[in-house]
C-alpha cells in the first residue's frame, strides 16, 4: 500500500475525537498545516482543541474558537496557529494573517479551508470529519511523508491497545539525534511509564566494503541490543530501566519511567555528587568480566561487537569529512585524508594492550537520571545504551569527563578522575599509566568524531542546535591532544587549519 492512500479512522465518541487529536500531536512537524473539513458539529474543535493541549501538554490550556479573531497563536513545544475561516471576507485576506509565516516555525490547523483553499499549501494535510451512524469517520489525505507519520503514531496506539492501555494519555518526552522519539505514557491505574519509538530505517549509501554507516560504527539497528544490555545492567545490579512490552520487529518498547531528575541543576550545570556517582558506576562496571552474548528476549541472541579498528577509524574520519569542510571551505586534499588515517591507525595501535570491557558509548549528561530514593551505584539510571560495545574501558570515562553537553569545572574532572582512579585500583591490579594513554586517544577519537557529527546533523539532517557544543567540543579535543601520544594529531589539526584552543586542562 503506496503512503498516499487516504487513512480512514473511525470515531464511535467524542473521546475518540479526543485521542485522535493526541495521536496527531505526536505526528505533525514544523511545516504541517492541516486542514480541517466538516459540518457544524462534526467535531473540528475538539479535536483542534484536543491537538493543542495534546502538543502543550496542559489539559487547562484555554482554546477559544478563533471564529472572530480568525487566527489564535500558541508558543508551544512546536509553536502552533489555529486559523478559523469561515468568516473570511475575501480568501487574498489570507496573507494578511500571517499563514505562510506561521508555517516557517511550526504547524497550522485550518479550519473550513474551502473559504481559501486555492491559498493554502499544494502539500497540506486534510482531515475531513463526516458523521455516520451515532459516531463519525476522520479521513486524512496528503503527502507520503506525513501521513507515514501520522499512520506510524496510529500504529503505536494500537499497539498500547494491545498491551492493555486502551485509554492511555500520550505525550511527547523527547527525540535525540537518532531516529528514536520518546513519549511518556500515562494511565489511570498505573505508573507512568516510557515508549521508545525505533522505527525501522532503510539503509543508507555504503560508505566502506559495501556496508552503510550504521554497520560499520556497529549502531544498533533495532532494539534487541537494548533489550540486552539494559537486562544484563539490570542483573550485576546497575540501574537500567525494566524493559515492559516490545515489538522488536516493529520497533516499539514500553519501559519502567526513572523519572526525569538529571544530573544537572536549575541552570543547566553538573551537580558534583551526581557526577561522582556516575563515575562510580563506571568503575563497578568495568570491574565486571566482559559479557559477549546476551539473550534479548524469546528467540534472540544480541552478540555485542568488538569496538573495532575500522569502527574506531570511521568515527573519527567525521572531522575530515565533514567538519574540515565547513571550517575552511574546501575538503581535506588525498594527502590530509591519508596522513590523517595513517596517524589514526599508529594510535590504533597504541591500544591493542588497553584495557577492555563493556562501553555504553553515550555515557554523559543526556544519558543519565539521578534516583535520589536509591543507594550507591543505584542512584544513577542508565538509559542510553543500545550501541554498546566491547572497547576500551577509557571511552565511557572520557565521555562523562569530558561532557559534550555541559561545561565541567577543571576541580571536578580532576576529582572525578581521581576518583575512577582509586575505585580500579580498589578492585586489583590496574595499570593507570595504560589506562591514562587509552583515555587520550579515546578523547581524541570521540571529539574527532563529534566535532564532525555536528556539522553532519546541521548539513545534512536539519538539526542545527547541536552546533551550540562546537566550541566544547574543540576544547575537549585540546585537552586530550596535549598528552605526548597524540603530538601527531595535533600537528595534523594545527597544519589542517582546525583552530583549537590554547587552555585546556592536562588530565
Amino acid at each position: 500500500m503506496s503512503d498516499a492512500t487516504p487513512i480512514v479512522v473511525n470515531l464511535p465518541d467524542e473521546a475518540a475525537t479526543i485521542q485522535l487529536g493526541e495521536d496527531l500531536a505526536l505526528a505533525l512537524r514544523p511545516g504541517d498545516c492541516l486542514a480541517l473539513s466538516g459540518d457544524l458539529g462534526a467535531g473540528k474543535s475538539t479535536l483542534a482543541r484536543a491537538l493543542l493541549r495534546a502538543i502543550a501538554d496542559d489539559e487547562a490550556l484555554e482554546v477559544p474558537s478563533p471564529t472572530f479573531t480568525l487566527v489564535q497563536s500558541y508558543e508551544l513545544r512546536i509553536p502552533a496557529s489555529h486559523f478559523d475561516l469561515y468568516r473570511l471576507g475575501d480568501a487574498s485576506e489570507l496573507d494578511e494573517l500571517g499563514l505562510d509565516e506561521a508555517l516557517a516555525s511550526g504547524i497550522c490547523l485550518v479550519e473550513w479551508p474551502e473559504m481559501a483553499e486555492a491559498l493554502l499549501p499544494r502539500d497540506r494535510l486534510t482531515l475531513r470529519l463526516e458523521h455516520e451512524g451515532q459516531g463519525r469517520i476522520a479521513r486524512f489525505e496528503g503527502p507520503d511523508a506525513a501521513l507515514k507519520r501520522i499512520r506510524r503514531s496510529l500504529a503505536i496506539r494500537k499497539t498500547l491497545d494491545g498491551w492493555g492501555y486502551p485509554a492511555a494519555t500520550r505525550r511527547y518526552l523527547t527525540g535525540d539525534a537518532s531516529v528514536r522519539a520518546y513519549e511518556t505514557i500515562h494511565r489511570a491505574d498505573g505508573p507512568a511509564t516510557i515508549l521508545m519509538d525505533w522505527p525501522r530505517q532503510p539503509e543508507g549509501p555504503a560508505v566502506l566494503d559495501g556496508k552503510p554507516y550504521p554497520k560499520v560504527a556497529h549502531l544498533a539497528e533495532d532494539a534487541s541490543p537494548f533489550i540486552a544490555i539494559s537486562e544484563y545492567l539490570r542483573s550485576i545490579g546497575l540501574a537500567a530501566p525494566e524493559v515492559l512490552q516490545a515489538d522488536v520487529d516493529e520497533g516499539i518498547l514500553l519501559l519502567e519511567d526513572f523519572g526525569a531528575d538529571g544530573v544537572l541543576d536549575a541552570e543547566g550545570k553538573p551537580i558534583p555528587e551526581r557526577y561522582r556517582e556516575s563515575v562510580a558506576c563506571l568503575a563497578y562496571l568495568h570491574g565486571r568480566p566482559a559479557p559477549r552474548d546476551l539473550p534479548a528476549g524469546p528467540g534472540r541472541l544480541h552478540h555485542i561487537p568488538d569496538f573495532d579498528p575500522v569502527a574506531i577509524t570511521m568515527e573519527a574520519r567525521l572531522l575530515v569529512d565533514w567538519h574540515l569542510p565547513w571550517k575552511r571551505g574546501n575538503p581535506a586534499s588525498e594527502a590530509e585524508r591519508q596522513e590523517y588515517h595513517d596517524i589514526w591507525q599508529a594510535l590504533i595501535s597504541e591500544l591493542k594492550t588497553a584495557e577492555t570491557n563493556l562501553l555504553l558509548r553515550d555515557f554523559h549528561s543526556p544519558n543519565i537520571i539521578w534516583r535520589a530514593q536509591e543507594q550507591g551505584v543505584k542512584r544513577a539510571g542508565l538509559i542510553d545504551f543500545q550501541d554498546a560495545m566491547i572497547g576500551p574501558t577509557a571511552y565511557d570515562l572520557a565521555s562523562i569527563v569530558q561532557d559534550a553537553r555541559v561545561d565541567i569545572p577543571a576541580p571536578l574532572a580532576e576529582t572525578m578522575m581521581a576518583g575512577y582512579l582509586a575505585l580500579r585500583h580498589d578492585q586489583g591490579p590496574f595499570d593507570e599509566a595504560a589506562f591514562l594513554k587509552a583515555f587520550a586517544i579515546m578523547a581524541a577519537q570521540r571529539n574527532c568524531k563529534l566535532a564532525g557529527l555536528w556539522v553532519r546533523l546541521m548539513q545534512r539532517d536539519g538539526k542545527p542546535g547541536y552546533m551550540k557544543h562546537m566550541p566544547r567540543t574543540l576544547a575537549h579535543l585540546a585537552t586530550a591532544l596535549r598528552h605526548e601520544a597524540l603530538a601527531p594529531l595535533r600537528a595534523w589539526c594545527m597544519t589542517a587549519g582546525i583552530a583549537l584552543p590554547e587552555s585546556g586542562a592536562l588530565l
